[in-house]
């Protein structure tokens, strides 16, 4: 028997999504287990949900959840079906001026807005399934306040309820906000953002002066197809694996360099060690935007950074390497020199995060594990590689995994070290609103801010999103493992 409880523990551990499944499979079925076998107040609440706790005496549990249906059905027939009825056209009314015989104008008609279609008719189908949950729901709790009822137990009052939410069930009232928040904020706007990829709407679709429709998978057709007139397919390509070379240098670099300046730092060798420690932190201080800006003026085409260059010879160097071809370098306005300029820049603006974190790990490893090493007489590079490292690996991965995920959509250091100083000279590029030195990202923002092409953009969001969460289950599934707790006790 204990084998037993110990697979299913396994089981449940290993594969959550059958555990989701199989508590969904359940619920349903305890649903059509009141609806066969409850008494005439359950079955009553099948039409006015209120009745089955009004038998139990709850009265002013019953009159809530009839006021919270009364609700519904009215939004429902208000707002909901109008929305929802018009949601496989998305609307078939332009917005026109007509002339008004009874006033003798000219007045706007009663026009179509396709994106309120599409946002309230999602919100009202959002709605409606939860709706038929709580219905669902409802039904399946007055068929256990039957049985308690039969069995002769206790049943809670409505102020005994209440109590238990402040008290018991505290966790559950203090999550309701959040995961509210979270659904309106984030889930909602995500899946109108998904059906948007499915739509025509850009610049020449543009509401209320216009309408778009549905275009089923033709956006994303568009986004890998390269020909002469459309290449989006050659940019997405170009873009997205600068992405992944960007997201790889910007989070190993920092991450590196920042054990490899604390370890400097907390070196026995090093004096004022406080006083190294508060010169990096202070650049913490200045806001990041701030930085982004200036660096990039210094590292203009006749920034302070030139200026130096020629002035001690470096320039005329490079040129007669052949590395350059004009009088100054091009730190910022060459595809090569710019990749290679941001990634140094964003070194400098990140290492002292990491610099302070990884403090903070190195002040935690057992010192008995690095006195065991030297008494096995192990040198300092390999306590390093053997102990530091995995330490390091083990307590701050989650930390690395989220910092490459981040990195991946860090607009920040592109868009304000580049914007109006980068200029692409690749006309298939530019003929899809792209650059070299692009994350998915940018040119996301770019096609929305600069060109209204909302459909291609969500396209792209979508792809940003499954690139995200498959480098991150990869990682958290493959790559850090909760397997090294006793090693570093």
């Amino acid at each position: 028997m204990g084998a037993c409880m110990s697979e299913n523990v396994k089981l449940k551990k290993e594969n959550p999504a059958a555990e989701f499944f199989r508590s969904i499979g359940i619920f349903f079925k305890e649903f059509g287990e009141a609806v066969a076998k409850g008494d005439w107040g359950v079955k009553a609440s099948l039409v006015v949900m209120g009745a089955g706790y009004w038998k139990r005496k709850q009265i002013v549990k019953g009159v809530l959840v009839t006021l919270l249906e009364i609700a519904v059905i009215l939004y429902t027939v208000l707002i909901g079906i109008p929305y929802i009825s018009q949601l496989g056209t998305l609307g078939t009314v332009e917005r026109a001026m007509v002339y008004n015989p009874e006033t003798m104008k000219n007045e706007v008609n009663d026009y179509d807005n396709s994106l309120l279609i599409l946002l309230f008719g999602v919100i009202s189908l959002f709605f409606l399934v939860v709706a038929l949950l709580l219905w669902f729901a409802n039904v399946r709790n007055t068929y256990r306040l039957q049985k308690l009822a039969e069995s002769g137990k206790h049943i809670d009052t409505f102020r005994e309820d209440c109590s238990a939410m402040l008290n018991d069930k505290f966790h559950f009232t203090l999550l309701a906000l959040p995961v509210l928040g979270v659904i309106v904020f984030n889930v909602m706007p995500l899946i109108v953002m998904i059906c948007i990829a499915f739509t025509n709407y850009d610049q020449n679709h543009m509401p209320p002066a216009q309408l778009f429709t549905w275009v089923g998978l033709e956006n994303f057709k568009s986004l890998f197809t390269t020909s002469l007139t459309m290449t989006f397919g050659y940019t997405f390509w170009r873009i997205l694996g600068w992405t992944l070379l960007w997201a790889v240098l910007a989070t190993f670099t920092t991450y590196f360099g920042g054990i490899i300046l604390a370890l400097m730092i907390n070196s026995k060798l090093t004096k004022a060690k406080k006083v190294w420690r508060t010169i990096f932190v202070a650049s913490i201080s200045i806001p990041q935007f701030v930085t982004l800006l200036l660096l990039r003026n210094f590292f203009a085409n006749n920034g302070i950074a030139n200026t130096f260059c020629a002035s001690v010879g470096i320039t005329d160097f490079l040129r007669d390497l052949g590395w350059i071809t004009t009088d100054y370098i091009p730190f910022l306005t060459d595809p090569v020199w710019a990749k290679i300029t941001i990634v140094v820049i964003n070194i400098w603006v990140g290492v002292p995060y990491l610099m302070l974190i990884a403090t903070g790990v190195l002040m935690n490893i057992p010192e008995e594990l690095k006195e065991s090493a030297k008494i096995d007489g192990a040198n300092p590079f390999q306590i390093f590689r053997k102990i530091t490292m995995p330490y390091m690996f083990f307590i701050t991965g989650p930390y690395l995994v989220t910092q490459f995920t981040a990195n991946i959509n860090n607009f920040n250091v592109i868009y304000l070290l580049t914007q109006d100083v980068y200029t692409t000279t690749d006309q298939k590029l530019a003929a899809s609103n792209g650059k070299e030195i692009d994350l998915l990202v940018t040119w996301l923002y770019r096609l929305t801010s600069e060109q209204y092409n909302y459909k291609m953009a969500s396209v792209i969001g979508i792809c940003v999103f499954i690139v995200c969460a498959v480098i991150t289950l990869f990682a958290f599934n493959f790559l850090i493992k909760g397997d090294k707790e006793e090693t570093f006790q």
